[in-house]
């Protein structure tokens, strides 16, 4: 331990924040007298898992939940088993120490985590609360200065909710568990989140797509020549009635209100078209009027996710990591906050820059300011901005990566905030004719023109809807007057179709969620990596696809918990939660009545708690709420090996017998399918068949026709013929890895009188096995394929050198060659069967290559990485495809299609493997890396002697007690010997 040093006021401070990179951060500005040290978050939590409960606690009923539920909700906090050693370093510099400043995060978790750390340290100095919304010197230095006390209320906020948490996390997720599937969650937040995606795709799924036809019209000015502007309109009316667009379609693909509007089909369109070419057409009406458009508002947690997920390709995740890092590192102000409201320093540092960069033209007279939009806003800091009294410009920061397009982000929406406002002129030009046939029509075109940026020189806000206008975007009509003849350039019939509702990305779940005032908007990112984890949700491209999995869960909620997954229920516990925050309510009674249950509802009924709902679960149907129907008699079930398809089977069916693609299966409680080779009953002869479905398969893709095409693959083995050598039966099939062949061995015979086999399980020989190679297919492999494919490996012959064998393998990365540990790649599979002695050994002859074999050519271009500028492909690697841009490798997911894959997201994927920086090496043996270190002499002390006196005797014992078991031991092995082998007592139930 460093000598104590000591400060102005005669002694040494111990600060303690979070991370090791702000401790760094702030110890450079205290300097000396402070000692700066990290907790590393949180220090102790509710026991995760039994092992963690202490012994005098496992007896007690309430014991796995952490929480005594019967004595006021009291939690049961340990220490984090990786934080132990931590703690002890905090202890020992605290007892050097004359006064502890607690510097955490200025949030309910930072409070809290502050609470935690006095709780753990007892601390016999003076404890100061110190907090701040940014680390720069002059923060810093005023939070030193003017320190507060520990804010209960904000403590009591978040423990209240973190045992909600627990108690539903605790409680729901068991029955998942045991109806739908092992290792699944329920979260409070978690859960509403997965709802949404889930019910998008049921809309999705229910959506049916409608036909609606209009026309598209070049006009010009006349006379016509050079200088006649032309702009492009489109069909509004005919005869006075409104041309139907796509708003005017239901989600069943009808017409909301058919008498309204005039639906063109392709038929009326085109021949629409044809009785307007010789139409005279002229402007009937001009209408112009001002257009201003106000800067946006500051970044808060929320805003600044989506708009880095559609302008930078950022997750969430990433967002709030590369977010951490530049607050760490003094770059920008707190990340987790709801507030809008800008500082009177930092609204100067705007307006300064904005005057230097852009000129007092785009200055306002006045500082802008902006109210939160956000109810019941709490963790009041300021917007996120770039940190100081004056913003760094990004060139200034010498920042690379996300985190210099992330700083920017920040710095350019916060310099626009002050800007004035964009201002111009909006244009509405409706342009009519009468057709041959008599039909009165009306054309309509607008356009914009901006004759002010303002703060659109800095910043435009991108948007949600693909294709749809920017806030910069001008478009020109030429100067026309009411009664202008128009000539009429190009016309055209143009066929559109009503789309499903767009799927969620991150930006619009994070938006959705917020909208809905569910949850926190600190959590949010943890939430979507929680559902992405667990498997509920996977991306395509940017999009959150829900799996079948997640509908299986939804539908056991919904039926069963539906409260606990109601919007409106869950945003009332979020007002509840903040009412507790705020002194307003009280967090032992609320608690009370969730877990317990309290009043009665609408019709006089108790209103059951969650204990009570979590108690009967004998009216779930698992296989009920894991099935869904496809159509014509299929249904998808969700089981607990994946989602499969199930339907009417061929009349030549076995008896008996349900079979999934690959795999007979045992229907079980959650309808779910045992594994290969299980027999699997469900009835008459030739009543269903099954076939696995695609885990990656989006659920508004299965139709009755992709079902049908699943049904119809060949399942369970394909009998190839019988080996001529063994006389045993060779079968393909398609593995949980891809398809291969193995050899059908006879059941070993029973002892006679039908007792058990004396054949143990180790004992019983292995089938062989041998993967496909890759130019072959279930559909085409054939015998000879299957006898080529177990005969190996292959012996090439005797290196004459050595007299070691050489023989020929596949293996996991390819064919090669193995001599001893000495191995060579081959060029291709089928030198496995052909390559010869002479060419194994000249191929040994020759240097062995460090590294691979040469690189494979890419699969894909996806081009450049809008962080480093470098063009990113996909390869097919050593473990499975994967996307590089040449510096960072990023393996694809599960659901990553190789061929389909996304410019979008393959860049999401290498900002992720940024985000988490460069892998860990595993520490080398101590004994072969650490120098022998040289221990200082020190004096013998009575205490230090008798200790070591101690420990000799110690060793003595236990060297002793270790010899005494050591003879006993060889003792009994001898007495074992001359008695015969000992008797096996065997166990039957």
């Amino acid at each position: 331990m460093s000598p104590t040093s000591e400060t102005a006021h005669g002694g040494r401070r111990l600060v303690i924040v979070e991370s090791p990179a702000k401790a760094k951060t702030i110890k450079s500005y205290l300097g000396p007298g402070y000692v700066v040290e990290a907790s590393v978050g949180h220090i102790r939590d509710l026991p995760n898992g039994a092992a963690e409960v202490p012994a005098k606690y496992k007896g007690q009923p309430w014991a796995r939940l952490g929480v005594n539920v019967d004595e006021g909700f009291q939690p049961l906090y340990v220490v984090n088993s990786d934080k132990k050693d931590q703690v002890r370093k905090l202890k020992e510099l605290l007892a050097d120490s004359d006064e502890l400043y607690l510097a955490t995060d200025e949030d309910r978790e930072g409070e809290a985590i502050a609470w935690h750390l006095k709780e753990v340290l007892k601390p016999k100095v003076p404890v100061r609360r110190m907090v701040f919304h940014e680390i720069t010197r002059e923060a810093i230095r005023e939070a030193v200065n003017n320190p507060r006390e520990l804010n209960q209320l904000l403590v009591d906020a978040q423990e209240t909710r973190r045992i909600l948490d627990r108690l539903y996390g605790y409680e729901v997720s068991p029955v998942l568990w045991k109806k739908v599937m092992p290792r699944l969650s329920a979260g409070r937040v978690q859960s509403v989140a997965t709802r949404l995606v889930v019910e998008r795709e049921r809309e999705r799924i229910a959506f049916r797509s409608a036909e609606y036809w209009d026309l598209t019209a070049t006009f010009a000015t006349l006379p016509e020549g050079p200088d006649s502007g032309a702009f492009d309109a489109r069909l509004a009316s005919v005869d006075g009635r409104r041309v139907a667009q796509g708003r005017d379609f239901g989600p069943d693909g009808q017409l909301r209100n058919p008498g309204q509007v005039e639906h063109l089909g392709e038929e009326a369109a085109r021949a629409l078209a044809a009785a307007l070419t010789d139409t005279a057409f002229a402007v009937r009406s001009v209408e112009s009027k001002p257009y201003r458009r106000s800067p946006y508002a500051p970044f808060r947690t929320t805003t600044l996710q989506q708009e880095a997920s559609r302008k930078l390709g950022m997750g969430a995740k990433v967002t709030m990591q590369v977010a951490q890092r530049l607050y760490e590192n003094g770059f920008i102000t707190y990340m987790r906050t709801d507030s809008t409201t800008l500082s009177n320093t930092a609204v100067a540092a705007a307006r300064a820059q904005v005057t230097q960069l852009y000129g007092a033209d785009y200055l306002p007279d006045q500082p802008r300011t902006y109210a939160s939009r956000v109810k019941n806003a709490q963790e009041a800091h300021e917007a996120i901005r770039p940190s100081g009294d004056r913003f760094r410009t990004p060139a200034e920061t010498g920042l690379t990566g996300e985190q210099f397009r992330l700083y920017e982000l920040i710095w350019k929406r916060t310099v626009a905030s002050q800007m004035k406002d964009a201002v111009g002129q909006s244009v509405a030009v409706r342009v009519g004719g009468v057709s041959s046939d008599g039909r009165d029509c009306e054309f309509s075109a607008t356009g914009k023109v901006i004759t002010f940026h303002g703060f659109l020189k800095a910043y435009v806000e991108s948007v949600d809807e693909p294709g749809a206008e920017l806030d910069d975007r001008e478009r020109r009509l030429p100067p026309v007057s009411e009664g202008d003849p128009l000539a009429s350039r190009d016309l055209a019939a143009d066929g559109h179709a009503t789309k499903p509702p767009a799927r969620y990305t991150e930006a619009t779940l994070v938006k959705e969620l917020e909208e809905r005032e569910i949850g926190r908007p600190s959590t949010y990112a943890t939430i979507i990596g929680t559902i992405l984890d667990r498997g509920y949700v996977f991306k395509k491209g940017t999009a959150l696809v829900p799996s079948f999995l997640s509908f299986a869960v939804i539908n056991l909620l919904e039926q069963h918990f539906g409260r606990l997954v109601d919007y409106d229920f869950t945003a009332r516990m979020e007002d509840d939660l903040d009412r507790i925050a705020t002194g307003d309510a009280q967090a032992v009674p609320w608690l009370r009545r969730f877990y317990f249950g309290d009043g009665e509802d609408e019709d006089g009924d108790h209103l059951a708690g969650l204990k009570d709902l979590v108690t009967d679960l004998g009216a779930i149907d698992a296989r009920e709420i894991s099935s869904f129907p496809v159509g014509e008699g299929i249904v998808l079930r969700v089981g607990r090996y994946g989602p499969y398809v199930e339907g009417p089977a061929e009349p030549s069916g076995e008896a008996g017998e349900s079979k999934r693609a690959g795999a007979a299966g045992k229907t079980g409680e959650a309808g779910e399918t045992g594994k290969a080779g299980e027999a699997g009953e469900t009835g008459a002869a030739g009543e269903s068949k099954r076939a696995d479905v695609p885990g990656d398969l989006p659920p508004d893709e299965l139709t009755v026709e992709l079902a049908r095409e699943l049904l119809a693959k060949p399942t369970g083995d394909i009998a190839l013929g019988t080996d001529p050598d063994t006389g045993h039966t060779i079968v393909a099939r398609d593995g949980r890895y891809g398809p291969y062949v193995t050899e059908v061995l006879p059941e070993p015979e029973a002892e006679a009188g039908g007792g058990a086999r004396k054949r143990t399980k180790s004992a019983a020989p292995k089938p062989r096995t041998a993967s496909l190679l890759r130019s072959m297919s279930l559909d085409t492999v054939t015998l000879e394929d299957a006898l080529r494919l177990l005969s190996l490996p292959r012996v090439v012959g005797t290196d004459p050198a050595s007299g070691e064998e050489i023989t020929a393998q596949n293996g996991r990365y390819g064919p090669y060659l193995k001599k001893g540990t000495d191995s060579r790649s081959l060029e291709s599979e089928e030198q496995l069967f052909t390559v010869t002695l002479e060419q194994a050994l000249a191929l040994y002859a020759q240097p062995k290559t460090r590294g691979r074999a040469a690189a494979k050519p890419p699969l894909k271009e996806l081009g450049e990485d809008p962080t480093s500028g470098r063009p990113v492909v996909v390869k097919d690697g050593r473990f499975g495809p994967y996307v590089t841009d040449g510096e960072v490798n990023a393996t694809l997911r599960r659901d990553d299609d190789p061929e389909t894959i996304t410019s979008e997201r393959a860049f999401e994927l290498l900002a992720e493997k940024r985000a988490k920086g460069p892998a860990k090496k595993t520490a080398k043996k101590a004994a072969k890396k650490a120098p022998a270190k040289k221990t200082a002499a020190k004096k013998t002390t009575a205490k230090t002697a008798a200790k070591k006196s101690t420990t000799k005797t110690t060793a003595k014992k236990s060297a002793t007690k270790t010899a005494t078991k050591t003879a006993t031991k060889k003792s009994t092995s001898s007495k074992s010997a001359s008695n015969g082998p000992a008797k096996k007592t065997t166990s039957r139930k």
